[in-house]
């Protein structure tokens, strides 16, 4: 059993920076692909970033120059740096790890941008 376990959140102004991180715990052997999903209140989960054991990532355009994502394969984590950030991006932000054809989820870390 995995259990990605995330980091990080909490209150930032607009233009401000956060910095979530999300680690796994359990007995892994092989995590694929890696992600940062987000829910805001009223809307439906959507995934933000992610990014492959190669390293190829993919964001959302919403958050495209602002976000970045990186993975340490070693250590089992993914991270994302939130840039220039707005209040639009304020959500619930989820890690979710895909071992196999099996994704697993945290139970998310609230981010809020506010002046």
């Amino acid at each position: 059993q995995v259990q990605p376990v995330e980091s990080g959140g909490g209150l930032a102004q607009p233009g401000g920076s956060l910095r979530l991180s999300c680690a796994a715990s359990g007995s892994i052997f092989s995590i694929n692909g890696m992600g940062w999903y987000r829910q805001a209140p009223g809307k439906q989960r959507e995934l933000v970033a992610s990014i492959t054991t190669g390293g190829s990532t993919y964001y959302a355009d919403s958050v495209k120059g602002r976000f970045t994502i990186s993975r340490d394969n070693a250590k089992n984590t993914v991270s994302l740096q939130m840039n220039s950030l707005k209040p639009e991006d304020t959500a619930v932000y989820y890690c979710r790890f895909n071992v196999g054809a099996t994704g697993y989820w945290g139970q998310g870390t609230q981010v809020t941008v506010s002046s």
